[in-house]
């Protein structure tokens, strides 16, 4: 298995969708719906299980497989839209360091 970084992720997404001439259908509107989707297939493998922080082989490959989706939409977002998702990431954290400074987060929940 192979790490890739998010430039590699996106080029990959792009030529994936692009071999299936896919792009016509990946407008943003469509997008955002499909990854709201996939982050409820996420969310549907906690769902009746309690405190779900136990899950056994099957769910994990689930959780890791849904969660993969919403990366790929994330992606598909970027390519969509224009932008190196890797740099707006990096970007929302460094925003959310200055919201949310350590001193004042610390305990905030106890």
């Amino acid at each position: 298995m192979t790490t890739m970084t998010f430039q590699d992720m996106e080029a990959r997404v792009k030529k994936f969708v692009d071999e299936r001439s896919w792009g016509k259908y990946h407008r943003p509107k469509d997008i955002a719906i499909a990854l709201s989707v996939e982050a409820s297939e996420l969310l549907e493998v906690f769902q009746w299980g309690g405190e779900g922080d136990r899950l056994d082989r099957d769910d994990m490959d689930k959780v890791r497989h849904e969660t993969a989706d919403t990366v790929i939409y994330a992606l598909s977002m970027a390519n969509a839209c224009g932008f190196d998702l890797g740099e707006a990431v990096a970007e929302k954290i460094s925003i959310n360091e200055k919201k949310y400074p350590v001193e004042k987060c610390k305990d905030m929940f106890g």
